[in-house]
């Protein structure tokens, strides 16, 4: 009988401190932090032995200090990295096409089909792990089951250095044990809502009543228990070699509370990355929402709204209608970084809809050209200026 359990979810353990202990081997078993140290540094990635202290991603690098002195901070050397980083995914590749690139170190599969070449999706899964340990010098855990949601928790729950599989049928049963935070999709301010209904595992959110859990989270509430029940829906979205994805970020130097900034940010954003598409004569397939709230808990959210998006005002409504939900979700907070990304990228094939004209793309063309001869701040949203300065009585 075949395994319908193909997906897999394969995670780089502590990519770059792993990196940093091959050309340091002097400091392998002790807190290693990668991250910049200062006012608005955060840890990039912790060895294991520093996550004992309680140190973690996107956490503050002076907090983690506080939390172990004598932990030796190194700075990011993505230089480095990016060879490593390429061998990785081009052994994915020589198992499947079917590569969705999440990150420079974490990968989704789909090996159905695969078998009879490589065998089962669990030796498929050995065999990859053995490869990377090989030919890079590092360890990766894996994931494997129906859905990309469920093979993602399964990798996190095999580190450092295993591999999970999780059976058709089981995965419920597997999620029911596991903290709420495990879950995809429960950010902090979510975590706080359903810990307040006497929630503490994914297994009581799954029994928990429709009606009650939409009555306190929306919509969201409602694909939330389904989450939590292992049901996911959308496979793997295959990106060709090359560059998969194109993003901006911006980190405002206070937490900004304003939603018409936010949205301001969002524009721009959506703006640049139309005009690197157009330079590249490419589409893009999904859009990526990146927000970071104080003390630095980040969230990301995706969308694929199943077009071929090139115009900034796709991009950028795709964003609003991500960010409305995330926003919301941790209670309309102040916001520390916001990015957008797109990823999927295709060539051009875009044909005009029913009653669309060629406007808007002649549009964005002169923003470039003005953008281009003049400067970045040639053309700016009023929203984007900075308030005035408050006015002396």
């Amino acid at each position: 009988m075949v395994d319908s359990a193909t997906i897999l979810h394969i995670d780089l353990d502590a990519f770059f401190v792993a990196m940093e202990l091959l050309r340091r081997p002097e400091l392998r078993g002790l807190p290693v932090v990668v991250g910049y140290l200062g006012p608005r540094g955060v840890v990039a990635t912790a060895s294991y032995e520093a996550r004992r202290y309680g140190i973690h991603s996107a956490m503050p690098t002076l907090r983690a200090r506080r939390l172990c002195p004598t932990a030796i901070f190194l700075p990011p050397d993505f230089t480095y990295y990016a060879p490593a980083s390429r061998r990785f995914h081009a052994i994915l590749r020589e198992f499947t096409p079917a590569v969705e690139t999440v990150s420079i170190d974490e990968a989704y599969l789909d090996v159905a089909g695969c078998e009879p070449l490589f065998g089962p999706p669990a030796a498929i899964a050995a065999t990859i792990r053995s490869r990377i340990r090989d030919q890079i010098g590092i360890t990766a855990s894996v994931g494997i089951a129906t859905n990309r949601l469920v093979a993602k928790v399964a990798s996190d729950a095999a580190k450092p250095d295993g591999l999970l599989h999780i059976p058709p049928g089981q995965e419920a049963a597997f999620l029911a044990p596991r903290p709420l935070r495990d879950l995809p999709g429960v950010g902090r301010r979510t975590a706080e809502i359903l810990h307040g209904l006497g929630i503490a595992t994914i297994g009581e959110l799954a029994a928990l009543p429709a009606t009650i859990l939409e009555a306190k989270l929306g919509r969201h509430g409602r694909e939330l228990q389904q989450r939590a029940r292992g049901i996911a829906p959308g496979g793997v979205i295959a990106h060709p070699p090359g560059r998969r994805s194109i993003s901006r970020e911006h980190t405002y130097q206070r937490d900004e509370p304003s939603r018409e900034r936010l949205l301001a940010t969002l524009h721009r954003q959506a703006e640049h990355i139309a005009e690197d598409l157009a330079r590249q004569e490419r589409s893009a397939r999904t859009v990526i929402l990146k927000l970071r709230f104080p003390p630095f808990e980040t969230l990301t959210r995706s969308i694929t709204p199943g077009r071929q998006l090139i115009l900034p005002q796709d991009l950028y409504t795709a964003a609003v209608t991500l960010f409305e939900a995330a926003w919301n979700e941790h209670g309309r907070q102040p916001v520390r970084l916001i990015g957008l990304g797109v990823t999927g990228l295709t060539e051009r094939a875009r044909q005009l809809a029913l009653g669309e004209t060629v406007a808007p793309a002649a549009l964005q063309q002169t923003i470039i050209a003005l953008r281009q001869r003049f400067g970045e701040h040639t053309i700016r949203r009023a929203a984007e200026l900075p308030p005035p300065p408050p006015q002396q009585p």
